[in-house]
């Protein structure tokens, strides 16, 4: 074939994807459809994988997938990255604007404000239009190299419209859907809530693996050129539309004012808009628009002279806490809820409010009848943030921590030292159920493809699942009365349930979901014992004599098995005709002493399946390609893993050759 028409078909496919992602990312107007753009992406993916040669740095498929980051090296910023100070009230602001005008000796100024967002600042520097390096603001002198977290943010071009050799600056945050979700999710995980935005967009961004940043949706606002002459801009209003030209997302609620009166009038009208946004602002950066003035109003150590940060009041109000309720979410944690009396928000009369967990509690030494101030995180999702003790008459009551699950009264407590969170440990809390019913028809256990979260939900909603067993007892009449599922699929679930009553023993484990038990400790339990029944008789002592079994682990069985719920399942599961007894597979020592990685998908083999040939011949698989990787099995869509392979000579072999290896 010849090359250099793949070449030109390539570059033309990463200009008509970035130019759509700048529509859809930037401009949040698509032109085309969903399907239409994974062509188009599934296209260049195929081409680039099968013409290396090709790859560039700043293709739009290095947006998919991650890899591990080694650390973060500091660089030098080109200028130092200044913070701003800070003004609160209309009299503030119009004593910098007399400030200005005096140094400036003028009469007027004008002003460019643009909202302040409560996220993460970046220096994004591009050598001839390629995204070369993206730094954090750092201690302002120098800071942190997080360039491949930044390639994950869609909104942040890997190549401008523009050839040019420039460097931008902005801030990159998390939008108020995305930081509610990553919150319940971390709670869900016991571990603390973030407290804003800011901080959550901070935590993303120090994460050594880049496909974690790609999954929590960051977004951007470019606002700043370091040495704009170079590119005869003359004002900041001219800037912010350059920024624009070159396929950079600026705030379109920025606004140019003649004067500090319209600058206030712009202040107070965002104040009125704030919480309808989606992304947290706390305050107006107003900065002077001509960058002639800059070099004349100069900078102090910390701060330019030529702009200030007009910030909002903050958004609370002073109510009392009557009561708490106890929430159990879907993997057992314990969240409490303060009950007030109704108090208004920013417009919103607010009733309830997140106390988080009862370490919060103790903390801020928070009681039922306390008077409280409450303020939304975020804008949006209203806290208990602090006690006004000094209204405090003594009638005041502790909040402790609850000893039994307030909806199955189970035993509650934490899984693990250091945790914050507190947890049902009852396995077959009605709370838990989907998050187990998630397990039990994963890869890792089951595997029953097509049984996804959409309808789990539904299924233990219309009570048709109410235990994990019930999965093995399912008819074409219970699945029919959910919405959404045909014929075909049916019959493909059905078929997928019964194929699962021959699920390897270990993974019937999984499936059980006993706590604190995973894929490993189940293959070792598996080996062990042999069958559910001797399992479910283990003694401390036998449990803690086999290595890998620690203390915890042992009584978290114990437990487990103890629970007439859990006796009650197992004999459903015997009598669907489940296998609960342990199989010798390992066929021989073929591929012992060789470790493998699996990345794209295979066609003749799920992952699960490989993975198990390649144990049952004394092989191992490794989630991550390291330098003690002896082969890469790449499928097709392959991950950041075969560029790390081929970057560490690792050899990677296609499925046939696989197969060649097992035969």
């Amino acid at each position: 074939m010849d090359k250099e028409k793949i070449k030109k078909e390539i570059e033309k496919l990463r200009k008509e994807i970035e130019y759509h992602n700048y529509r859809y990312y930037i401009l949040a107007d698509p032109v085309i459809s969903d399907d239409e753009y994974d062509k188009l992406m599934k296209r260049l993916i195929e081409l680039e994988e099968k013409y290396p040669e090709f790859k560039s740095p700043d293709s739009p498929t290095q947006k998919v997938g991650g890899g591990l980051i080694s650390g973060f090296r500091s660089v030098p910023h080109s200028k130092p990255m200044l913070s701003l100070d800070n003004t609160y009230n209309e009299e503030e602001i119009k004593e910098f604007d007399k400030r200005v005008k005096k140094i400036l000796n003028v009469s007027e100024v004008e002003y460019v404000c643009e909202l302040k967002i409560d996220g993460v600042s970046v220096a994004l520097r591009y050598n001839e239009g390629s995204l070369v390096m993206a730094l954090s603001r750092g201690n302002g002198i120098e800071g942190d190299d997080i360039t491949e977290n930044v390639k994950k943010i869609k909104s942040i071009p890997l190549r401008l419209f523009k050839p040019l050799t420039i460097e931008v600056r902005g801030e990159i945050f998390m939008p108020v859907e995305e930081f509610e979700k990553y919150n319940i999710q971390r709670e869900e995980e016991g571990l603390p809530p973030f407290a804003n935005p800011r901080n959550a967009a901070a935590g993303t961004l120090r994460q050594l693996d880049s496909s974690i940043v790609a999954k929590r949706n960051l977004d951007s606002f470019i606002y700043y050129i370091v040495d704009p002459e170079k590119y005869n801009i003359k004002t900041q209003w001219e800037a912010l539309n350059f920024l624009k030209e070159l396929g950079l997302k600026v705030n379109p609620l920025s606004k140019l004012c003649n004067n500090i009166d319209c600058v206030i009038d712009y202040w107070k009208e965002m104040i009125n808009q704030r919480t309808k946004l989606g992304y947290w602002v706390d305050g107006v950066v107003v900065k002077v628009n001509k960058f002639d003035y800059y070099s004349i109003l100069g900078e102090t150590a910390k701060s330019p002279r030529w702009a200030i940060a007009f910030k909002f009041p903050a958004i609370k109000a002073k109510t009392r806490l009557i009561d708490i309720e106890l929430n159990v979410g879907r993997t057992g944690t314990i969240t409490p809820v303060a009950i007030l009396e109704p108090v208004n928000l920013e417009g919103t009369v607010v009733k309830r409010a997140s106390l988080h967990n009862f370490d919060y509690i103790k903390e801020k030494d928070i009681k039922i009848g306390d008077y409280v101030y409450v303020e939304k995180a975020g804008g949006i999702i209203p806290q208990v943030v602090s006690v006004i003790k000094e209204m405090r008459n003594g009638t005041e009551k502790d909040i402790l921590p609850p000893e039994k699950c307030p909806v199955c009264g189970g035993p509650v407590g934490k899984l693990n030292e250091g945790e914050v969170a507190l947890r049902c440990l009852n396995p077959h809390c009605p709370q838990k159920l989907k998050r187990h019913l998630e397990i039990f028809v994963s890869r890792s256990a089951f595997d029953i493809s097509g049984l996804g979260e959409k309808f789990i939900d539904k299924f233990v909603e219309a009570k048709i699942i109410n235990d994990i067993g019930d999965i093995f007892y399912l008819t074409p009449f219970d699945l029919a009365q959910i919405s959404g599922m045909g014929p075909k699929m049916i019959a493909n679930i059905l078929e997928q349930i019964e194929k699962a009553k021959k699920t390897p023993f270990h993974r019937v484990i999984v499936g059980l979901g006993i706590p604190m038990v995973g894929e490993k400790t189940a293959k070792i339990l598996a080996e062990h014992f042999k069958n559910i029944d001797n399992l479910s008789k283990a003694t401390f002592e036998e449990l803690t004599s086999i290595e890998g079994i620690g203390p915890e682990v042992a009584r978290s069985i114990i437990e487990y098995f103890k629970n007439e719920k859990t006796k009650e399942i197992i004999e459903k599961l015997k009598k669907a005709g489940v296998n609960l007894e342990y199989k010798e597979t390992k066929k021989s020592d073929k591929l012992k002493g060789l470790t493998f990685v699996i990345t794209g998908s295979l066609k003749n083999y799920t992952r699960e399946e490989a993975k198990e040939i390649i144990e049952q011949l004394g092989g191992k698989v490794a989630s991550t390609v390291s330098s003690k990787t002896d082969y890469l099995i790449v499928g097709e869509n392959p991950g950041s893993k075969l560029e790390k392979a081929k970057q560490l000579g690792v050899k990677i072999i296609n499925e046939e050759e696989f197969e060649k290896l097992i035969s």
